[in-house]
């Protein structure tokens, strides 16, 4: 069956202190050296994200958050890798959950930085003349 219509989001974040990229962490180790950077630390958040419309076309755009970091004790490093949260996230960290408390100031989009600006992709939305809610709850 051919659809002829229909849409796709898809969105990805990288974390970059002074001008370097912090991947996901390959090891504990290298999360502890993310981590360790980031603190006392500001660094970017960026998300990009596209829209594809089916048999229309594709729109693209990305939110940059700055996010600061209060020094982190070498405790609370390891106690959060403990978690083992920190293996899949690029930076070594989740701005959702427990390094919610190692944020001291966020400037941007905070859902882009969780991995999809709402916002950004709500107005790219509307650029696409695409209704992203629902009319009929007021």
């Amino acid at each position: 069956e051919r659809v002829d219509s229909g849409l796709i989001i898809g969105a990805d974040t990288i974390v970059v202190l002074n001008g370097q990229v912090l991947g996901k962490p390959a090891d504990k180790d290298e999360a502890y050296r993310m981590l360790s950077a980031l603190s006392g630390n500001t660094h970017q958040v960026f998300t990009g994200f596209t829209l594809i419309q089916i048999g229309g076309r594709e729109i693209s755009d990305f939110a940059k958050t700055d996010v600061t970091f209060r020094s982190l004790e070498p405790w609370e490093i390891e106690a959060y890798i403990a978690t083992g949260g920190p293996m899949d996230k690029a930076g070594a960290y989740a701005v959702q959950g427990q390094p919610a408390a190692f944020i001291e100031r966020l400037e941007g989009s905070y859902s882009g930085v969780m991995g999809l600006p709402l916002y950004e992709t709500a107005a790219l939305l509307r650029q696409a003349g695409v209704a992203w809610y629902d009319e009929t709850d007021n």
